[in-house]
């Protein structure tokens, strides 16, 4: 499960913004490009699980890490053919800092392995049931289809930097409708699959920082939309949950 540091941010129109203040980016498209960077991705994972699990022996005769790979690379094709951030004409952004940047670019690519050796090494295992290691196969794959779901709903506004681009609304659809950042809780319930799935709490502490370090990318991101936004956000931010639905809503 590689994923950069993916924005579930939404864009809204700031009427009277100035236009001093649009940065316009433009992007060709090449799908098979990108598709094949996917998978390149995907073989680094595996890689990076062999090494964990003692070898591409040890990987192959892992049914569990096979499907994770398998998993792994299906929605990374499926994101790299759905991006189609080609313009975008923005007119704020929330840069992250470099090194909050790198570590949510490299803690999902580290978690897997962590987890793998943690298995493989006998270190800090949970409970030996096979079907719960099979759950986390399941949750992984759902947590990635909710990042493909969520990247789909904001179609050109999906963006890595938190940014609000011009004459577009928030977004209240699908996903959307009840939780605010759902493309952030897709990267973390996909890490937490990886670590149920090879069955130990080797990782958790790595995932405990990637929950901490996306919480706080949304606190940020929430805050641009708001300082842009004002009451129209707000509104949503009152009906909706950062990252789960709110009761009785």
């Amino acid at each position: 499960m590689s994923e950069g540091p993916a924005s579930g941010t939404t864009s809204a129109p700031l009427p009277g913004s100035p236009a001093s203040g649009r940065r316009v980016v433009r992007r060709p498209r090449q799908p098979l490009v990108t598709a094949l960077l996917a998978l390149t991705v995907t073989a680094f994972d595996g890689l990076l699980l062999a090494l964990a699990l003692g070898g591409v022996r040890a990987l192959l005769n892992h049914p569990r890490a096979l499907a994770l790979l398998g998993v792994w690379a299906l929605a990374g094709v499926t994101l790299a053919l759905l991006h189609p951030v080609r313009s975008q004409d923005t007119v704020a952004e929330e840069r992250d800092p470099a090194w909050r940047l790198a570590l949510l670019f490299f803690l999902p690519l580290l978690i897997p392995p962590v987890a793998a050796w943690g298995e493989r090494a006998g270190v800090l295992p949970l409970p030996p049931i096979e079907g719960l290691r099979w759950a986390g196969v399941g949750l992984a794959a759902f947590g990635l289809a909710l990042r493909v779901s969520a990247m789909a709903t904001l179609g050109t506004r999906f963006a890595p930097i938190p940014a609000v681009q011009r004459e577009h609304p928030v977004e209240e659809r699908g996903v959307y409708r009840r939780i605010r950042h759902p493309g952030y809780l897709g990267a973390w319930v996909a890490a937490l699959g990886a670590v149920l799935a090879f069955g130990n709490n080797l990782a958790l502490p790595l995932l405990i920082l990637f929950a901490a370090l996306l919480a706080a990318r949304a606190r940020h991101e929430e805050a641009l939309l708001e300082r842009h936004l004002g009451d129209s956000y707000r509104a949503y931010r009152a009906r909706t949950g950062a990252f789960l639905p709110r009761l009785g809503r």
